[in-house]
């Protein structure tokens, strides 16, 4: 019996640790992916602000 509960908890051990890993994995993805989303609010800002700025007359189309 002794042997069988060791196995069992060593199961649980390695399951565990190997999930874990996911965990980590998908929460780094997620931090940087709102990094990435964070730094790109700046352009998008710039360049609304330079496209209602700028004074250019559209060309006309035939």
């Amino acid at each position: 019996m002794s042997a069988r509960l060791l196995m069992r908890a060593a199961v649980l051990v390695a399951c565990t640790t190997g999930l874990s890993g996911c965990v980590v994995g998908a929460v780094v993805g997620t931090a940087v992916d709102v990094g990435v989303e964070v730094v790109k609010i700046p352009f998008k800002v710039g360049k609304g602000v330079y496209d209602a700025v700028k004074d250019d007359d559209e060309p006309k189309k035939n």
